[in-house]
């Protein structure tokens, strides 16, 4: 489309009468502003205020930091997140920063808006971020008040009031216990081997988990064992804080994307944990784990979308910029069509993703589907980027290679793809649709 069209297109408008008018669109806002305005005015504002974020702080640092990830202190990041109310944002008043009318409608789109905005800048600093939030959820859905008191409170009094972030990572990964954990069918079959041995006052943990997210710079983690001698059905949730008697972190991973953000391995040698540290019931970790996963996974889903859209707009801003035999890409037909069907995903992902949000409670079915779709999807887009930019595609400065490393990583975490097509059906059954 010319330039001449995209004006002829503007001035439309002025030949209708009054009341044509009014049904007419004429502002030509982005996408983006004309969606923003679908949220609710509290959602709207979070939504705002991390664009503002990411572009502030995570565009400056995201390509030196994916080159050396190593080099990289996360600390005056994480404390001007919290000082923002980004790090505690997964409850509202008086536990958190969330809006409390908006919250009650969605638990989770306030924290996925946040997503895509941040990943649209750097997915692994997003991650960096948001995985904090993954290992406050199992405190969040004991639905204990004692522990809400005892652990929440202070996390938002020190956060959001004094700017001292407290970070949490959640810890199920084991060497041989990956996708199966997080996976109803095999889950029977899992190799669990790290232990909680019960002793007078409390546990003694024993074992190995491996890539954790925020895991190397956690001050608390929320860890899942199975009681000495039995199986995965006496799952238990315990949260170990930085600093007890047994408890390190060991390798540190080199990833191929979401390299901001450190997964690292965690090492349990007698760890003694109180009863009081107990996260939930004794045994009732598996429940805990799979409604964790529930609600992340539509976060997850908005980080792929944030990817995709930071790849989409780099590579419109590329054939905007760059000429091909003396014309502009973006005048070239086939280029537009790129264009239109890359846009094309990105909606659909971001409505998926909207949708999946549209209940107070996460609904199972629906957190996989938004995952596993916009995962897919935003593959597809990086990919679809690299393309039209040819050579360019593969240069890091550009990001879109950046983008391509960052959503594969989205296809695999919170469940395996294929996983989570498991938990899609197997929520049908448990409806008895099938039997309708």
């Amino acid at each position: 489309m010319t330039i001449e069209n995209i004006f002829s297109l503007r001035k439309s408008k002025e030949s209708l009468t009054y009341l044509g008018k009014l049904l007419v669109d004429g502002k030509y806002q982005s996408l983006w502003d004309y969606d923003t305005k679908l949220l609710p005015r509290a959602v709207r504002k979070w939504r705002k205020k991390a664009r503002k974020f990411s572009q502030s702080y995570l565009r400056p640092l995201a390509k030196r930091v994916d080159l050396a990830p190593d080099s990289f202190n996360p600390s005056p990041l994480l404390s001007e997140a919290t000082r923002q109310g980004f790090q505690t944002i997964i409850l509202p008043f008086p536990l958190g920063t969330a809006a409390p009318f908006s919250y009650l409608r969605s638990t989770t789109l306030q924290v996925a808006v946040i997503a895509e905005e941040f990943a649209t800048e750097c997915g692994g600093l997003a991650l960096l971020l948001l995985a904090h939030h993954l290992g406050v959820a199992p405190l969040l859905l004991s639905g204990h008040i004692r522990t809400w008191i005892k652990f929440l409170l202070p996390m938002y009094i020190k956060g959001a009031r004094f700017g001292k972030p407290t970070t949490m990572a959640f810890a199920i990964t084991e060497p041989e216990a990956g996708s199966d954990v997080e996976d109803s069918i095999g889950a029977k079959d899992a190799h669990i081997h790290v232990t909680a041995t019960p002793v007078r006052g409390g546990f003694i943990l024993n074992g190995t988990k491996v890539f954790i997210s925020d895991g190397g710079i956690a001050d608390q983690v929320t860890v899942f064992a199975r009681l000495k001698g039995e199986g995965i059905e006496s799952w238990t949730c315990f949260l170990v804080k930085k600093g007890m008697k047994g408890f390190s972190v060991g390798r540190h991973e080199k990833k191929m994307g979401q390299r901001a953000s450190d997964a690292s391995e965690l090492i349990f040698d007698n760890v003694f944990v109180p009863k009081r540290y107990v996260v939930g019931k004794l045994r009732g970790g598996w429940a805990l784990n799979q409604n964790v996963l529930n609600y992340s996974r539509p976060v997850v889903a908005a980080m792929a979308l944030g990817h995709a859209r930071g790849a989409f707009e780099r590579s419109l801003q590329f054939c905007n910029e760059h000429s091909f035999h003396g014309k502009k890409l973006i005048d070239y037909k086939e280029i537009q069509h790129e264009l239109a069907d890359m846009l094309i995903k990105l909606m659909s992902m971001r409505m998926t993703i909207w949708r999946s949000c549209a209940h107070f409670r996460a609904v199972q079915s629906l957190s996989s589907i938004a995952k596993v779709y916009a995962s897919d999807m935003a593959v597809e887009v990086c990919k679809q980027a690299m393309t039209i930019m040819g050579d360019a595609g593969v240069i890091h400065d550009f990001g879109v290679e950046k983008a391509l490393r960052d959503a594969r990583l989205t296809q695999i975490y919170e469940g395996t793809n294929q996983i989570n097509r498991f938990a899609i059906v197997e929520h049908q059954y448990a409806t008895d649709i099938v039997l309708r």
